[in-house]
């Protein structure tokens, strides 16, 4: 989600303070699951409680009386808002991934519903542009993982797929204890190669927007494209510490996306 406001700056105000409405909501919601001091499926259960307060009746939350206006405004359906709820949820529950199938089912909960919504506030519902917005979301969602595997590591969660490491010859004895094999690399290189297919495969998108939300999109895209380049460069250093993206490489993806929406693809490099 670090992705989201990146070119809030494109959007006319009235949609800017709705995506901020939007993106409070996704932040108090990624807080509850993950940085709370209280209980986080007490209080993630609050949120669902204030979340159908905001379409049948009057929620209390701040977070959530800034929402209900835009959700009346843009006449969101609360699918999306469920969704990333019950991400949320289930990462109190759920660690470990075995294959891609988990995995992927649980980016349509984490990472897809910000982009439907998104798309749904400039009344895009077309199934096939959303199907390119689920592409980028999730590939977003993969590289931020793939930066992040020091750090989900510490807290006990592993988004590498058990298959991904076996298919590799690396081992999850292996992944707990830090060691980092050439299978441990070689899982982490196909996994980051399925980031980047996603990615770009979600680029079509870009020329169906309207007016500066192709550069936004190009953005994202960029971006991410920019953040799996980081893990890769990154090498055995992303078992230990995050591969952030760089300001240089994001101020390079930004400009970049000002002329590169006009491609049938995105540049081979970002």
């Amino acid at each position: 989600m670090e992705n989201f406001p990146i070119a809030a700056w494109l959007l006319r105000p009235r949609r800017r303070e709705a995506r901020a409405a939007i993106y409070g909501f996704c932040r108090l919601v990624d807080d509850l699951g993950d940085e709370s001091m209280g209980e986080p499926r007490a209080l993630l259960e609050l949120a669902r409680a204030e979340l159908d307060a905001c379409y049948s009746g009057h929620p209390q939350h701040p977070v959530f009386q800034r929402l209900q206006p835009v959700i009346d405004r843009f006449k969101l359906e609360p699918q999306p808002f469920q969704r990333l709820i019950q991400a949320n949820l289930q990462d109190q529950e759920l660690l470990r991934y075995p294959s891609w199938a988990e995995l992927d089912r649980y980016c349509t909960l984490s990472a897809t519903p910000v982009g439907e919504l998104v798309l749904a506030l400039e009344g895009i519902h077309d199934p096939e542009l959303v199907g390119f917005s689920d592409s980028i979301c999730t590939g977003l969602q993969l590289a931020n993982m793939w930066q992040d595997v020091a750090s989900d590591r510490a807290r006990g969660r592993r988004y590498l797929p058990l298959a991904v490491l076996h298919e590799h010859g690396a081992t999850e004895e292996e992944w707990w204890s830090g060691a980092v094999s050439p299978g441990m690399l070689a899982a982490e290189t196909h996994a980051v190669a399925r980031a980047r297919r996603l990615l770009i495969d979600g680029w079509p998108l870009v020329g169906q927007v309207p007016g500066l939300m192709k550069m936004e999109m190009a953005t994202f895209i960029l971006c991410g494209l920019g953040a799996t380049e980081a893990v890769l460069e990154a090498g055995s250093r992303v078992f230990s510490e995050k591969a952030s993206l760089s300001p240089a490489r994001r101020r390079r993806a930004v400009w970049q996306a000002c002329w590169a929406w006009r491609l049938a693809a995105p540049p081979r490099s970002s």
